[in-house]
């Protein structure tokens, strides 16, 4: 027996504007564009759902969910189909997604403990199965390591996101998502791979955090020495609380002192460099902390938006319930939600579990 839920999570002020009949005329577009890939009209529609709503009357509400940006029109004459949006808006506030059926757990379970002892087998096998269940290619993101690094890249995955690829030592490539604030320039992000990069090669995460962090209590020291010079000689003051802000003051003394001027510039200087430095601490923390868990439609991801795809990657924990990595699909935007969703989320807790019961056996052996 299947049980049902709504996805929650937070929805624009569109959903709100959504009555009883535009959700369900919205549902059976989405539904038909999923089976069919192609346009639906207002007379198939009205045919579809079985009510006592006319073409007409149909027509109008397809027009209201064309101007919320939920439809399109490909054709003048062509019935609708819904947008990436209406797709987003769809899945994250009005999907209902079932279990998986008894029999489909036990495939998986067999399948995936049929792989043998090693991770990368168990890994292997559950890609290729979820490749085949779903019509899509399988993904997978290679557990956490803790091992020294070699190469760090950030790249957009567009607002809010983006995808960290690690590259150890040992040569293992590894990807976590990360959040990054909103309307952050792709100059940011090369500029925190280049950063990151002059200080990460051969350390772990931690270890590099570390001495970003002495660099920063280094220069915080040096920056309070000569602000706290500038203060005493009466050419500045700070205001607010926690340090706040140096006020200078006293410009035409500080022209006839060339020791303040310098140490001015320098604590200029030293502000410019601990903004950089703090905010690449930022970039690296959210690393170590990502947790790789989204659903990505079509220009969502800039990674396969221009081929008009959706991913879709759910963790995989440790016994500890630490996410260590991730598997799912790429497919095409017209993805069976509903029946690919919980068949992700179920494969991915049977990997983390078949991967570290194995490793705490190996490790007691």
């Amino acid at each position: 027996m299947t049980r049902s839920r709504t996805l929650i999570t937070p929805m624009t002020d569109v959903l709100g504007e959504l009555n009883d009949r535009s959700r369900e005329i919205f549902r059976h577009i989405v539904d038909a564009y999923v089976e069919t890939g192609e346009p639906i009209g207002s007379r198939t529609l009205s045919r579809r759902l079985g009510m006592t709503l006319s073409p007409a009357t149909i027509r109008n509400v397809m027009a209201d969910l064309e101007e919320l940006g939920l439809l399109m029109a490909p054709h003048t004459s062509a019935g609708r189909l819904p947008t990436e949006e209406g797709l987003r808006l769809f899945v994250h506030g009005l999907l209902e997604v079932g279990d998986i059926s008894d029999s489909e757990r036990e495939s998986i379970e067999a399948q995936c403990a049929a792989a043998g002892r090693a991770a990368p087998q168990v890994l292997e096998e559950a890609t290729t199965m979820l490749s085949g269940l779903s019509a899509c290619a399988g993904l997978v993101l290679a557990p956490k390591t803790d091992r020294p690094l070699k190469h760090i890249e950030f790249v957009s995955l567009g607002p809010g996101r983006a995808l960290v690829v690690l590259v150890t030592e040992g040569g293992t490539v590894e990807n976590r998502v990360v959040e990054v604030p909103l309307g952050l320039p792709a100059s940011t992000l090369v500029q925190a791979s280049n950063f990151l990069n002059t200080r990460i090669v051969g350390r772990t995460i931690a270890e590099a955090r570390t001495e970003i962090l002495a660099e920063i209590e280094q220069q915080k020291s040096q920056l309070d020495t000569l602000s706290a010079r500038i203060v005493a000689a009466g050419l500045a003051t700070w205001s607010g609380g926690d340090q706040g802000t140096l006020i200078v003051k006293g410009q035409s003394r500080l022209l006839s002192d060339v020791t303040a001027i310098e140490d001015l510039e320098r604590i200029r200087a030293l502000f410019e460099v601990l903004e950089t430095k703090e905010a690449m601490l930022r970039m690296l923390e959210a690393t170590q902390t990502a947790e790789g868990v989204q659903i990505f439609i079509g220009a969502e991801n800039q990674l396969f938006g221009h081929a008009g795809c959706s991913v879709i990657i759910a963790p995989y924990r440790d016994s500890e319930e630490q996410i260590v990595g991730a598997i799912g699909v790429i497919g095409p935007t017209r993805l069976n939600y509903a029946r690919i969703i919980p068949m992700v989320d179920f494969t991915a807790k049977v990997v983390g579990r078949l991967l570290w019961n194995r490793r705490d056996e190996t490790q007691l052996a």
